[in-house]
């Protein structure tokens, strides 16, 4: 029985080992949830700023005068920069703090990794939207960047929790949704970008930060 147990626990040893080695766990809850507190801030300025939350689509921007068709484009471009901008602040924050308090360092090959697979369809999907912001198709900008975040967060799942694959296939299902009922963009943003973060921050924290794993 004792042999048994000890086989066990050298087993379950080697697997944590292995895992810290092929992937990325210094990834906080806390900065899921706080990346959502502030998408759900963003989407509050968007909705006052915007009357209700009312984009001009399409032919209804177009027919503003030059003035009026540019400051919506740059309010949403603005919004969304300084949301992501604390958000990366926030995740880096509180990642570089689990990473020391777990003796890990932040910069490791298998970081680096995940980046890679996470940024080549984030970049992507960012550079897109601003092509049809450019263009005033905003109508497709929420879909696009929910579908492409998502595809990001699978495309990195295999390099950290897999809780966040999950949060990905979420994002893509909400992006679609969002194709159909595109009058409601801004909703589906906040519920991807906001609600969603915050579910899968707090599921994160209690699955692994609060029991320091």
């Amino acid at each position: 029985m004792e042999t048994s147990r000890k086989h066990l626990e050298d087993l379950n040893e080697i697997r944590q080992i292995m895992e810290r080695s092929t992937k990325f766990l210094s990834l906080s809850g806390w900065s899921g949830i706080f990346a959502g507190l502030f998408a759900i801030m963003g989407v509050i300025a968007a909705y006052l700023y915007l009357d209700g939350g009312n984009i001009y689509y399409d032919e209804s921007l177009r027919m503003l005068s030059g003035d009026r068709q540019i400051s919506p484009r740059v309010f949403l471009l603005g919004d969304a920069i300084v949301v992501l901008i604390l958000a990366l602040i926030s995740a880096y924050y509180f990642s570089l703090k689990k990473a020391k308090r777990m003796g890990e360092k932040m910069w490791s090959p298998v970081m680096r990794r995940l980046l890679f697979h996470l940024a080549v369809p984030l970049v992507t999907g960012g550079l897109l939207s601003l092509v049809l912001i450019w263009q005033n198709n905003v109508n497709l900008v929420a879909p696009l960047t929910l579908i492409f975040y998502g595809i990001a967060l699978v495309n990195a799942g295999k390099f950290t929790h897999r809780e966040i694959i999950w949060l990905g296939m979420a994002q893509i299902l909400t992006g679609l949704a969002a194709a159909v009922w595109q009058e409601y963009g801004l909703y589906f943003w906040g519920a991807g970008f906001g609600m969603y973060h915050i579910i899968y921050g707090t599921t994160l924290y209690l699955k692994y930060d609060r029991k320091g794993k």
